[in-house]
């Protein structure tokens, strides 16, 4: 008697060291939100949706406790009966069964009970029960346990089991699917009805054969069920969803997403799971950049005489996801102007067979496209649109800094005099060149980090592009233009709620005046024109016919091709070209390679959302100086109420916003 007081004495301590809360805290899958606040994907995770106990069907825990647990009501966390067969199959070594709901809940509760068949585990497991029953009550008992435990699949609780295998909420179920559900418990990998339908509609069967057991008729009267439901519900067929209805997302915006949290929160806020992150992407928008991206690059590759692999001729197992293309590839980003969300954000044309995300990733060469901050450079400093300068050969010493460069147009021909405005309209190298010169490199560079793009080589070349910036850094500094000035922080995370529904983190919105607005507007009505008469008039054959302001851009030897344009509310930038820079076709121009996919983004965006309205403003002819960055201003607070990874909300986005991240 002396040793079993001993014993459980023991146990009693052992169990004593458990903290019930644990039988309450599930991880859960994080929610990820869309711009209208709907569901958009899942974050990786254990894939479960906690409900409680009266939003299941009375069908399912009737033949829950059917199937598992009888006495569930009557015992104290322990049954007896089932207690000493389990001990007696363990001493011979088989599979051991007899574990009330309690007791599975304290197992799948706690990881240092652990999943090994032994007396300690067992003992043990038996008081975790016997202090589980004395913390919770019945039916909260039930409610843990059908949250928690597994259904295969790669689907935990109730209410997730039922949206993938019937696409229906657990609240819905027949009595059939709920047989079903229930019976797959003690095998949900070996009976899932999607790798095992027989076996998952034999498990039913076995449960409703329970049902009609004297050992359950107190089921039936509890749950008003009849034995003629039992027998309808054995001859109906169980259709099962044909895919899971709510899955992971995988795509360059949630890889963005993802590296954001790990910038807003610290890893225990993360791993707690339930987070509620609220986005600003647009999905259709998402949709159509990544199927307009790759749809125009597979028409690009099935041009005669196409030089480089093709996308289609890569099997998955030739496929590295980490690592670059040998294949075209590109990138889209789309930008809220009014605000700063980013709508779409593409990083390559499947993010299965690469997980390179160019949009944020790839400094690549941005050549034509920086000319129009070359221009705002110049305004600001008092030069007009309608002067004249020469698109002659660019002289021997005429360049500061540069007297020996002489960089020629892309048509390897020359004009006399022109209007300055041509020089952007028609993407003159050498007129841009005299441009910059005019304006001051210094100057250039100012504008140029002003719009987020900093850190610019400060030699001349830098005046036609020849420097690196990512897709998305490129997106957002044509907002500055589109916005008269005002440069907005790019975001993607307007809110983070934790699983009690608290606040944690909320965007800064900060915004700055970042340069003149008269400069801005009239760098925008000179870009108008590029799709009148320009290097995108080709747009308007496209299907491209509201208002909109942009610019081309093709690199050396036609490594890189760009397109980067806005309406009044919507900007969009698209690069296409090859993870290791090459010639992608001769001629490969901007115009020819990332315009049509521009176009096709900007006619998804829904007119009510992004309206393209007139752009209005007065032409700077002489005299206006850029206004340096104005005051700070913020449209939230940015606080938190639990502290982020290092910094706190509103310091950390001055930090990223003013160092370009």
């Amino acid at each position: 008697m002396l040793l079993a007081a001993i014993v459980v004495g023991v146990y009693y301590w052992r169990a004593s060291r458990f903290d019930m809360k644990g039988v309450e805290v599930m991880k859960e899958r994080s929610t990820v939100y869309d711009m209208d606040g709907k569901i958009w994907g899942r974050l990786q995770g254990e894939n479960r949706v906690p409900v409680s106990s009266g939003e299941v069907s009375k069908f399912f825990i009737a033949s829950l406790l059917a199937r598992e647990d009888t006495r569930f009501f009557t015992h104290h966390g322990v049954d007896p009966k089932g207690l000493l067969r389990a001990v007696v199959r363990t001493a011979q070594g088989q599979q051991q069964g007899g574990s009330t709901l309690t007791q599975q809940l304290a197992r799948n509760s706690y990881d240092s009970l652990g999943q090994r068949k032994s007396f300690d585990r067992k003992f043990l497991e038996v008081f975790v029960a016997l202090r589980i029953e004395q913390a919770y009550s019945k039916e909260q008992i039930l409610e843990h346990y059908m949250n928690r435990i597994y259904f295969g699949s790669g689907v935990y609780g109730i209410e997730m089991a039922c949206k993938v295998y019937f696409g229906k909420s657990a609240a819905d179920l027949s009595l059939s699917e709920a047989a079903m559900v229930a019976g797959i418990i003690r095998a949900p990998t070996r009976a899932s009805p999607f790798t095992n339908p027989k076996r998952a509609t034999a498990e039913r069967d076995m449960v409703l054969d329970r049902l009609l057991t004297n050992d359950c008729a107190w089921l039936l009267r509890k749950y008003g069920i009849t034995s003629q439901q039992i027998e309808v519900a054995r001859k109906q067929a169980l259709k099962f969803a044909a895919k899971k209805t709510i899955s992971t997302q995988e795509n360059y915006a949630m890889d963005m997403i993802l590296r954001e949290l790990d910038t807003l929160l610290d890893d225990e806020q993360q791993d707690q799971g339930g987070l509620r992150i609220y986005t600003t992407i647009d999905p259709s928008l998402q949709e159509e950049a990544q199927k307009a991206l790759d749809r125009t690059l597979t028409k690009v590759e099935q041009r005669a005489n196409y030089p480089h692999p093709k996308k289609a001729d890569f099997s998955d197992e030739e496929r590295k996801a980490e690592s670059p293309t040998d294949y075209l590839q590109g990138a889209v980003v789309a930008v809220d102007n009014r605000s700063g969300g980013i709508r779409a954000l593409v990083g390559g044309r499947d993010y299965r067979e690469s997980k390179f995300n160019r949009a944020i990733e790839a400094h690549r060469t941005v050549g034509s496209t920086f000319k129009p901050f070359v221009y705002v450079a110049a305004f600001a400093n008092g030069l007009s649109p309608d002067e004249e300068i020469s698109d002659g050969p660019i002289q021997h010493g005429e360049i500061a800094g540069a007297p020996g460069w002489r960089p020629e147009n892309s048509d390897d021909k020359f004009n006399g005099g022109l209007p300055v405005e041509e020089g952007l309209i028609r993407s003159r190298n050498t007129m841009t060149v005299r441009v910059g010169n005019r304006a001051g490199l210094e100057n250039v560079a100012k504008v140029a980090q002003q719009a987020g793009l900093p850190g610019i080589p400060m030699n001349p070349q830098s005046y036609i592009g020849n420097f690196g910036a990512t897709p998305k850094e490129v997106a957002l500094a044509y907002t500055v233009l589109a916005n008269a000035g005002v440069r907005r922080q790019g975001y993607l995370i307007e809110r983070i709620d934790n699983a009690d529904s608290e606040v944690i983190y909320r965007a800064g919105h900060i915004s700055i005046k970042a340069l003149d607005a008269a400069t801005c507007a009239t760098t925008t009505e000179i870009l108008t024109k590029v799709f009148e008469r320009g290097t995108a008039a080709s747009a308007k054959s496209l299907g491209w016919n509201k208002p909109a302001a942009g610019k081309t851009g093709t690199t050396d030897d036609y490594h890189d091709a760009w397109f980067a344009g806005y309406t009044t509310s919507l900007t969009c930038a698209v690069w296409v070209g090859l993870d290791k820079p090459a010639t992608i076709v001769p001629k490969g121009y901007g115009a020819a390679l990332a315009l049509p996919v521009w176009v096709d983004v900007m006619k998804r965006a829904s007119a009510d959302k992004y309206p393209a309205n007139p752009f209005r403003g007065d032409r700077v002819k002489s005299g206006i100086t850029a206004s340096p960055p104005g005051d700070v201003k913020t449209e939230e607070s940015g606080l938190r109420k639990t502290e982020p990874k290092k910094d706190g909300g509103v310091l950390r986005s001055f930090r990223r916003f003013f160092s370009g991240e």
